[in-house]
């Protein structure tokens, strides 16, 4: 319902305040979801977005506000939006907002600013409080004058969307959202074509040889071939030529994780050694793949390397071939290469099952017992039972992060997403809403049932963001939330009995932690046996709300997370003595 005291629109002078042209502007963007941690800063903006039926989910931190940006970005493909305010809130939102620009998402961060006006010389305000972010995200101006926020707002969603997308933060001063503007909605013209780098023909033909001539070639997948749609692509070279390929972070699925081609990078790295030569799509080598060098990779491996972004390619590891293109048009100019060469398929990519044998046995070992403490490896294996196909995932914590990475199976694309690689805790509960958010904006143009958002967390990182399932209640979201519960900052808890045989400030109880989700009005269960796990998660499943299950793990198992290499599935530290310890041929 609008304000009644903001100007409202005249046939005659087609008058309107800024709120209104903001709403607009996103409208003709097809942004029908905006994130917001409601107050007055936005309120004529949030008038006009009722009016236009933009749906706004409301959020209980600026950090969890971007988040669900972030998250439904992630999932549709299309620009995720958040609101908040600037003073006390931007402060806040720094680790949401580092984590999408990390993640390379298309997010915008429209910020309430306090009047220039109204700042003194020796004031508490900063004359710009866009100084905090501006070192985190790809960029962030602040609006000159009324009459140009909709050029501004143009600008942040152009930003945030083209070439390697990120995080745009637009400053907006409070007064300008009720500044009365002219506007013409015919004048306005609608957003353009987004223009991708196609790949030099050169390049590629120097990639297809490279491959052709490989015994052990490798994919590794990341966000970039997701966000560029390179899905179809990928699957049909891995399977015309029997190429495995390793996803990781949005990359995952993209080539159905099957243990044939399809790896999860977490769980299928000990392989990476044995590649010759290593095919790197839309993702950065950062800590999680060892930085590129050994011993993770072999010293003498080739690598093909494939981004959007020039300024990504050859860091840290020379790529002796260097692909400045989109993902998806790259990988069809290789399929087409290949043909052209005459290249045959590999007889198998047996090779990557032979090097996790080792690692493949021990984890099918643990979490078998029948009764007592419910092991990880339980709580993973039954909800891989029952996980559709076209599940979203989202992971969350340390340990339990660990114990999962061996068991969950991705089988589509936009279908996983987690911490990494800022790694900050508690950040997946509000992606998980953001997600949910866009499975049902899908749902709505497809006509096909809303996709499952599965979110699984620790009882530490939990309770970060948990007053965020307020904003699944109030928006009618529905997300299957798991608890590894071991009454604990396990990852802490258990490097301490390592080194020292004791532990200090990491029990934390386990809680009743399902009352959370009971006191906004959701499902909550708390499971103390093996064996109600898995009703619990049908229950979960055929729900119509929010269910969180809160499952009481044992809490001395990562203390084998710990010690045995073989279930160490992520690397909190890239030291020379970590690498060794946790990928050498001999233990991995």
């Amino acid at each position: 319902m609008a304000d009644p005291s903001a100007p409202t629109p005249s046939a005659a002078t087609n008058r309107l305040n800024g709120g209104e042209v903001m709403a607009r502007v996103l409208k003709r963007h097809n942004i029908r979801t905006v994130f917001c941690l409601a107050g007055t800063a936005h309120s004529q903006a949030l008038f006009a977005l009722d009016d236009l039926a933009i749906r706004v989910v409301s959020g209980r931190h600026e950090t969890a506000t971007v988040a669900s940006a972030d998250g439904f970005a992630r999932v549709s493909g299309k620009v995720g939006v958040a609101m908040i305010k600037g003073d006390q809130g931007l402060p806040n939102a720094v680790t949401g907002i580092m984590t999408a620009q990390l993640a390379c998402s298309p997010v915008v961060v429209l910020v309430s600013e306090t009047p220039a006006n109204t700042l003194e010389a020796e004031g508490e305000d900063d004359n710009d409080i866009l100084d905090l972010i501006k070192g985190h995200a790809k960029w962030a101006r602040s609006v000159p004058a009324a009459a140009r926020l909709e050029e501004f707002l143009e600008a942040a969603i152009a930003q945030a969307t083209s070439g390697r997308p990120g995080v745009a933060v637009l400053g907006i001063p409070q007064h300008f959202e009720a500044a009365a503007l002219d506007y013409i909605e015919g004048a306005r013209a609608v957003p353009g074509m987004t223009y991708r780098p196609s790949p030099d023909p050169a390049a590629i033909k120097a990639a297809a040889a490279m491959i052709a001539k490989a015994k052990h070639p490798l994919f590794l997948i990341g966000a970039g071939a997701a966000q560029s749609g390179a899905g179809p692509a990928l699957r049909q070279l891995t399977a015309t030529y029997n190429i495995p390929a390793f996803g990781n972070n949005l990359g995952r699925g993209l080539v159905r994780e099957d243990l044939k081609l399809g790896f999860s990078w977490a769980l299928a790295q000990p392989a990476a050694k044995d590649a010759d030569v290593v095919v790197l799509v839309g993702s950065r080598l950062n800590q999680r793949f060892g930085y590129g060098l050994p011993p993770r990779f072999a010293s003498d491996a080739k690598f093909i390397q494939i981004d959007i972004e020039p300024g990504t390619l050859g860091r840290n590891r020379h790529a002796d071939v260097a692909i400045a293109a989109d993902a998806k048009l790259a990988i069809e100019a290789l399929n087409d290469a290949l043909a052209a060469a005459k290249m045959k398929p590999y007889k198998d990519a047996a090779w990557v099952n032979a090097a996790l044998t080792v690692r493949q046995s021990r984890i099918d070992e643990l979490g078998r017992e029948p009764s007592g403490p419910i092991h990880p490896y339980r709580m993973a294996r039954d909800l891989m039972s029952v996980l559709p196909e076209n599940t979203i995932y989202v992971g969350d914590g340390a340990d339990i992060q660990n114990w999962m990475h061996a068991i969950l199976r991705i089988r589509s694309d936009r279908a996983y997403m987690d911490h990494s690689p800022l790694g900050s805790m508690g950040i997946g509960t509000p992606l998980a809403l953001g997600a949910a958010a866009a499975a049902r904006e899908i749902a709505e143009d497809s006509g096909e049932p809303v996709r499952p958002v599965v979110l699984v967390t620790g009882d530490g990182s939990f309770g970060f963001y948990c007053a965020e399932l307020c904003g699944a209640a109030l928006a009618g979201l529905k997300i299957v939330c798991l608890i590894s519960n071991d009454g604990a900052w396990g990852t802490e808890k258990h490097g301490q009995m390592k080194a020292f045989k004791k532990s200090s400030n990491c029990e934390l109880g386990q809680w009743d932690y399902e009352l959370v989700a009971k006191a906004f009005g959701l499902n909550g269960e708390k499971i103390e046996k093996p064996d109600d796990i898995l009703p619990a998660l049908k229950r979960a499943f055929a729900a119509d709300k929010t269910t969180v299950l809160n499952i009481l793990t044992d809490t001395e198992a990562g203390i084998v997370r710990k010690t045995d290499p073989r279930v160490q599935t992520v690397a909190f530290e890239d030291i020379v003595a970590s690498l060794k310890k946790h990928h050498t041929p001999s233990v991995a």
